[in-house]
């Protein structure tokens, strides 16, 4: 049996509910499904069970723009988040249309019909479903699920101990009173470290090379200060809100511009935070401000442990497993019972759906984007990609807004399909995030993550508030956006009709003979 949905979108994670709630709230009249392949909402949120995982984000600008998130808290945890998401998902009515252990394999546009075919497995039964649509929403984030980035270690066969990713952590995995080893220093290895040495006998966090980290309060102030007066959770959580993404937007914006002023800032309140017992090196990276994402800690905690001496950093290289423990270039040997790889993601577009478009595969890599949304050459899809610079949702959010000013404008207008195509000057070699960071994950991607264009709505600048006007404010029909309508006719910069290559489709609902 073959089901059709007006909109499909893959992917129940934040992403994919924020866009269906849009679909909801922006009375678009417009049929919808969500595909999930695991068995809850949530994505990242439902996958990682690692001790302490919480958001690297404010939840005042991690939360919905149309939700307000309770509490004070500034950084919430796994459990906290994949909640709101779920409760989110219920208040607007979009759990009953989540279709839950169904994984894509592949998704193909046909012109002819006007539609996506998508091919799924229900992987509980092994059964394939076909699901067709008009639309097609990827929301399934950029990495893979199913195998974390894990490099091999030399002589890692001969150690006794235990190996663990955090993407799949062991529910059986004890580690109270054992020496655990975390290897990396980004978001993932400044979690693990303070939330392991309640139980553990000793943390050591070893990494290649130091990561900027800075300590923020675990409540948030605003916030606070507003609940104590009594003011609406509402209110409190769009003043909150706007302040939050103010300052990160113009901490990035004076790394961007002052870098050196900005390293001095980042590095003085390491300093004050981690006192004069710990070595400095270890906190002084090589690279500028926010050329890597940075990281932040609550109320300082990583700092805490060290100073109590419960943890400890190295900076070094591996030279080898031994089967007490690792051997470092220096010669040192760490003893470790746990080791713990925090060595990042392995980046995967559109969660390795196989995708065409009229029986050609599509190379995202050789894909412009279009206001950080639309595909090029891409028709009637929609692929939502957050901010690595700030709050993942504040863009997916702002994509979801933007696709359905484009699904009423196109009901309003009767129109039938909508495509972007990039012209050859506004391709660049750069990927969409390659402008933005430098870290291991965003050069492994690089193989697979669309491009970004020259300048004007291909062009990913990574600020909130530019893209804000693009995608709320800016006409729709600029003369790169078109359209088809129910003759076929494609529209022109202006809104009127152009007869060309459009024109000569056949209506929809037939095939040529």
């Amino acid at each position: 049996m073959t089901r059709h949905v007006d909109v499909l979108i893959i992917g129940a994670g934040l992403s994919g509910i924020d866009v269906a709630c849009h679909l909801e709230k922006e009375n678009t009249g417009r049929s919808y499904a969500i595909l999930e392949r695991r068995t809850a909402v949530g994505g990242t949120w439902d996958l990682f069970r690692y001790p302490g995982i919480r958001s690297d984000s404010d939840m005042y600008s991690f939360g919905y723009g149309f939700r307000p998130w309770r509490g004070t808290r500034m950084l919430a945890d796994g459990a906290g988040i994949r909640r709101y998401i779920a409760e989110t998902a219920d208040e607007y009515g979009v759990t009953p249309k989540i279709r839950f252990g169904r994984k894509v394999v592949s998704a193909s546009w046909s012109g002819p019909d006007n539609r996506w075919t998508v091919r799924v497995l229900e992987e509980a039964t092994g059964v394939e479903e076909v699901w067709t649509s008009t639309f097609l929403v990827g929301a399934t984030g950029y990495y893979d699920y199913d195998n974390g980035h894990r490099p091999s270690f030399p002589g890692e066969d001969a150690f006794t101990g235990r190996i663990v990713h955090p993407q799949h952590w062991p529910e059986d995995l004890d580690y109270r009173d054992k020496k655990v080893v975390v290897i990396g220093s980004g978001a993932t290895a400044i979690t693990l470290v303070p939330s392991m040495v309640g139980e553990a006998a000793h943390v050591t966090m070893l990494q290649r090379s130091p990561t900027y980290i800075a300590s923020i309060p675990g409540d948030d102030p605003v916030a606070l200060g507003m609940t104590k007066v009594g003011s609406p959770a509402g209110l409190t959580y769009q003043v909150g809100r706007a302040r939050n993404i103010a300052v990160q937007q113009a901490s990035y914006q004076l790394s961007r511009r002052r870098p050196k002023l900005a390293r001095q800032m980042f590095l003085k309140w390491v300093r004050l935070a981690v006192g004069p017992g710990v070595d400095m090196r270890h906190f002084t990276p090589e690279y500028a401000p926010w050329d890597q994402r940075l990281c932040v800690v609550p109320d300082g905690d990583l700092f805490k442990a060290l100073r109590r001496g419960d943890a400890s950093v190295v900076t070094d290289t591996i030279e080898t497993f031994t089967e007490t423990g690792i051997r470092l270039s220096s010669g040192e040997e760490i003893e470790a019972d746990i080791v713990v790889t925090a060595t990042g993601l392995t980046i995967q577009i559109l969660g390795g759906v196989a995708l065409e478009v009229d029986g050609e595969p599509v190379v995202t890599r050789d894909r412009v984007m279009y206001k950080g949304s639309l595909l090029d050459g891409v028709p009637n899809a929609l692929m939502v990609l957050g901010y690595t610079n700030a709050s993942w949702t504040l863009k997916a959010d702002l994509a979801a807004e933007y696709f359905c000013r484009v699904l009423n404008r196109m009901r309003d207008k009767g129109y039938t399909r909508f495509v972007v195509r990039a012209q050859d000057s506004d391709r660049s070699e750069v990927s969409v995030m390659g402008g933005a960071l430098s870290s291991g994950y965003i050069q492994r991607g690089d193989a697979v993550m669309p491009r970004q264009g020259t300048g004007g709505p291909w062009k990913v600048v990574n600020s909130y508030f530019r893209d804000r006007s693009y995608l709320r404010k800016s006409p729709i029909e600029d003369g790169i956006l078109t359209f088809t309508d129910r003759a076929g006719a494609e529209t022109t910069s202006s809104g009127g009709r152009a007869r060309g290559a459009a024109s000569r489709l056949p209506l929809i609902g037939t095939r040529p003979a």
